[in-house]
């Protein structure tokens, strides 16, 4: 059976100054010479299919169409990725060039839908679809690349509580000036040298035992290229599964600069807007604007906030950091708020607010 297609963003007039118009101009030719170099050097087109959520009756469906490299056939390499013991400098994975406004052919639940990928070559898109709850199955195409699947987990309808987690300073441990958080973590760190925080991996797992249907989201700033790697961490560091909601650096049709705040913010009124009966427990750090941006959601949808836990950094990681909060400002709403170093005191104070 066939959908109307569900459109991804496409092209659209750069809105601003003549400045930011040639800043795109600058962006858009640089990315073709990009291509056009991939191509020359023979990399392969592929499409690559993330981890998504929805409901009964919708799905969020995400995937990525790049050129990247391809391991030689027989070789160490090859044989890393396909079991997923790849051992490598975060630089690798911004070797990829991604492929703008290509059409993608999602094909789940019997249901075919056709989209096109955004300038940095994503795919976030809703599927309407009739899905019992659990895990499911979405096949991504695009012209001139294999198949891609994309695990969905359908929320079912009786679900009470979700997980929304943020990645660095809360489940992963960076200890890294904040200016060059970001480019030492992507580019830099061989990927088997992050450490998880001590304690949250047992939190979570904890949590699924209790609650075995609720959803895990991990919301960060951090951009697309690094999902692949992010997943090897969460599965090698025994994190549950869940859909990863990251970002693109870079410019935007109407910012020199994507916001990380305003990311995490409009994803947690995406999740208040599409599951208005549930509550979600909210994990992020004292390092970032992880307070201060739930803090303002949990104003704004006290109903929707079972409990707010900051993982507390230590004297060096707020050095580095740039300073932390020690409890933030939480007035105005009756969310219970945990602080701790690690996932064992987070899960004490859950345990006293009777959700563990």
């Amino acid at each position: 059976m066939e959908l109307a297609s569900q459109q991804s963003p496409r092209p659209q007039p750069v809105t601003g100054n003549r400045a930011f118009r040639l800043a795109h101009w600058v962006s858009d030719t640089f990315n073709g010479l990009r291509l056009q170099a991939a191509r020359r050097w023979e990399f392969v087109p592929q499409t690559i299919g993330y981890q998504g959520y929805g409901s009964t009756e919708w799905v969020r469906v995400l995937g990525r169409v790049v050129l990247t490299t391809k391991p030689n056939p027989g070789s160490r390499e090859e044989h890393a990725a396909k079991n997923g013991n790849q051992n490598i400098r975060g630089w690798r994975a911004f070797t990829s060039v991604p492929i703008q406004f290509t059409e993608v052919e999602i094909e789940i639940g019997g249901m075919t839908a056709r989209v096109n990928a955004d300038r940095g070559g994503l795919v976030d898109t809703i599927v309407k679809v009739s899905l019992a709850p659990g895990w499911h199955t979405a096949v991504l195409r695009a012209e001139g690349t294999e198949p891609a699947e994309a695990q969905i987990y359908v929320i079912s309808p009786d679900t009470k509580l979700g997980i929304v987690s943020d990645i660095d300073d809360t489940i992963m441990v960076t200890a890294v000036p904040r200016p060059f958080l970001a480019l030492w973590n992507t580019f830099v760190l061989n990927e088997r040298a992050r450490m998880a925080t001590p304690g949250m991996a047992v939190l979570m797992d904890r949590l699924m035992v209790e609650y075995p249907e609720a959803p895990v989201i991990y919301l960060s700033t951090g951009p697309w290229n690094a999902a692949p790697t992010l997943a090897r961490f969460l599965s090698r560091n025994m994190y549950p599964s869940g859909a990863l909601l990251l970002t693109d650096w870079g410019l935007t049709q109407d910012r020199w600069f994507r916001s990380g705040q305003e990311h995490k913010r409009r994803n947690l009124e995406l999740l208040a807007e599409e599951f208005p009966n549930m509550r979600w427990l909210l994990f992020g750090d004292n390092g970032q604007h992880d307070e201060a941006i739930y803090s303002d959601f949990a104003r704004q949808h006290p109903d929707s906030v079972a409990a707010v836990g900051i993982r507390q950094l230590s004297a060096g990681e707020a050095v580095l950091a740039g300073g932390h909060s020690d409890t933030g400002d939480h007035t105005g709403t009756p969310v219970p708020w945990l602080y701790s170093p690690d996932g064992a005191g987070l899960a004490k104070g859950l345990l006293e607010l009777d959700v563990l």
